[in-house]
């Protein structure tokens, strides 16, 4: 017995994604609708061989159904979000909106699995932000080993995280650089990203920080622990797919670099990658298409008493966003629908 399951905003490149990972994961599923704005209306997605034509969002009716994955902005998903949980649909959130609400779960199911049953408070889990969340699939478990207290994080953030428009000026940037006459204006990014780093992401908030820095240190606060601190810098790269980041970790006692990697080895979700020669680590080019997080170049720090660097790289439309959902709706059923 499979589960009832709509995707919400599947025309988008996280809902084709989540409809790509149901079938490769061969989620149990009875029934499928797919939806979008009625823009979109008609438009043809697939999940594996079948072929779905999106149905209105507006007129929808969730009852009846089980999940509900949500791949849609933040107006619309504040808009329909409440409904679906209301008719009781559980909503898996891929937005921005719900992450820090106390009563609704910020989940990685490889670090807090437990905070699945808080879905019942509103009948909505939400998903952290891509960066968050490949970076406290690396934490927990060495958090669980040796207590964090601080995290200093640089990211290197693909251009995919800003939608298609972005993918789109990326490419046609590329081949303007090269073709004259053919010069792209910026309007996904406030500066060109062709050739380019941009070292904001988000909107500016009034300590300095951007928004998407903010989130990197809320949500590793409500997924791993309150008491770490975290200090984040966020770039946009030119890259099309995949997140880099580069984490440095202290913590509370001494931890060896030799029991660092051991534990990240072992632990779920992620493929260390560690060899001190040319091209013994992991680039986003690499990790784009594959579910794990990558861990390359995991050293002591000798300028701090408990200190350890690494680089962290995951495909972001999968880790960072369709894949982590998924994941979560399989934690769901098998720990609260129980079907399938």
């Amino acid at each position: 017995m499979g589960y009832r399951i709509v995707v919400v905003g599947a025309t988008g490149n996280v809902g084709r994604e989540t409809l790509n990972i149901l079938d490769e994961r061969q989620f149990p599923i009875d029934e499928i609708e797919v939806l979008a704005s009625r823009k979109s209306l008609g438009t043809e997605c697939m999940l594996g061989d079948k072929t779905m034509k999106t149905k209105d969002l507006d007129t929808f009716d969730f009852t009846g159904w089980d999940i509900a994955f949500f791949a849609v902005g933040s107006e619309a998903t504040k808009k329909y979000a409440p409904i679906a949980a209301k008719a009781g649909c559980v909503v898996i959130d891929n937005s921005s909106l719900f992450r820090y609400d106390p009563q609704i779960p910020l989940i990685v199911p490889e670090c807090n699995p437990e905070a699945i049953h808080d879905y019942k408070n509103k009948n909505i889990i939400a998903n952290p932000n891509c960066s968050t969340s490949q970076m406290v699939v690396a934490l927990k478990p060495l958090h669980d080993r040796a207590k964090i207290k601080r995290v200093v994080v640089s990211t290197y953030q693909s251009v995919s995280g800003s939608g298609k428009e972005a993918i789109d000026e990326l490419w046609n940037m590329t081949k303007g650089k090269y073709v004259p006459g053919q010069e792209v204006e910026a309007k996904a990014y406030p500066k060109e990203i062709a050739f380019n780093v941009i070292p904001h992401i988000d909107v500016f908030m009034d300590d300095g920080s951007t928004k998407e820095e903010w989130k990197m240190v809320a949500e590793t606060k409500k997924i791993v622990d309150p008491a770490i601190k975290v200090s984040a810098t966020c770039v946009r790269v030119p890259v099309f797919v995949g997140h880099s980041e580069s984490v440095n970790i202290e913590f509370e006692e001494f931890l060896d670099e030799d029991e660092a990697r051991d534990i990240l080895r072992e632990a779920p979700g992620i493929m260390v990658i560690d060899k001190r020669e040319d091209g013994g680590y992991i680039t986003p080019a690499e990790a784009a298409g594959e579910d794990a997080t990558y861990i390359s170049r995991i050293r002591q720090d000798g300028t701090v008493e408990n200190g350890i660097n690494l680089w962290c790289v995951s495909d972001n439309l999968r880790k960072g966003a369709a894949l982590n959902t998924v994941q979560i709706a399989e934690l769901l059923g098998r720990e609260v629908l129980k079907k399938g």
